[in-house]
């Protein structure tokens, strides 16, 4: 998902109420009454889905600077997922009356926010798509090259379980853990308790089917 404007960013600084939360903490949960939308200043935060049976589906982590919850801004109601911080966070919380008395003053703003919304939709086909029709290797390439945002030092390490990348892939933990173990052994990507660090971007590349 995309990161917010110059303009929404702007207004964030001047309408907003700053949370500071630990790590692994939930910020609000599906179906929970909600009319505001956040934006992460440090720290990252994991949106979720999560079935009546107690299966969950990870659709995205947002790091620094990107905006969600803001379907309950527009239409106040429950919130339809969930959203829990991976790590110590601080975020900017603008509520549904703050952003309608800025869109008043302002009303550039509104088409700011519904760019923000139509990115998150095709973001949503995109990940429909990929679930529906690709093969689980390549799925899991794929999310694996968006979580993990670059080729070093840090940027090329996550601190998630095989378990939580499962949840992001739409699979099995099993299914997910005899492809890592494969690719471990190929030099691919190094994994070990709770965290994986990619070696061969490249190689990730040419599984998720990207074009060089």
């Amino acid at each position: 998902m995309q990161s917010g404007s110059a303009r929404i960013l702007e207004l964030f600084s001047s309408a907003t109420q700053i949370i500071e939360l630990g790590a692994n903490e939930v910020l609000f949960e599906e179906d929970d009454p909600g009319d505001s939308l956040f934006i992460v200043l440090d720290g990252s935060v994991e949106i979720s889905l999560i079935w009546h049976d107690g299966r969950r589906l990870g659709l995205d982590v947002m790091r620094s600077g990107h905006i969600f919850g803001e379907i309950a801004l527009f239409d106040p109601g429950v919130r339809t997922a969930s959203a829990k911080t991976l790590e110590p966070c601080r975020l900017a919380q603008l509520s549904h009356d703050d952003l309608l008395n800025a869109i008043s003053t302002k009303p550039e703003l509104a088409v700011e926010i519904l760019k923000l919304m139509g990115q998150r939709m095709r973001w949503m086909n995109q990940q429909l798509h990929e679930y529906v029709f690709m093969p689980l290797p390549a799925r899991l390439a794929r999310k694996l090259l968006y979580l993990i945002p670059g080729d070093t030092g840090t940027e090329r390490k996550l601190a998630l379980s095989q378990t939580e990348l499962a949840d992001f892939a739409g699979a099995t933990r099993e299914a997910v853990s005899k492809i890592l173990s494969a690719w471990n052994k190929s030099g691919i990507l190094k994994t070990s308790r709770g965290s994986m660090e990619v070696l061969d971007r490249s190689a990730l590349f040419r599984i998720a089917g990207y074009e060089d």
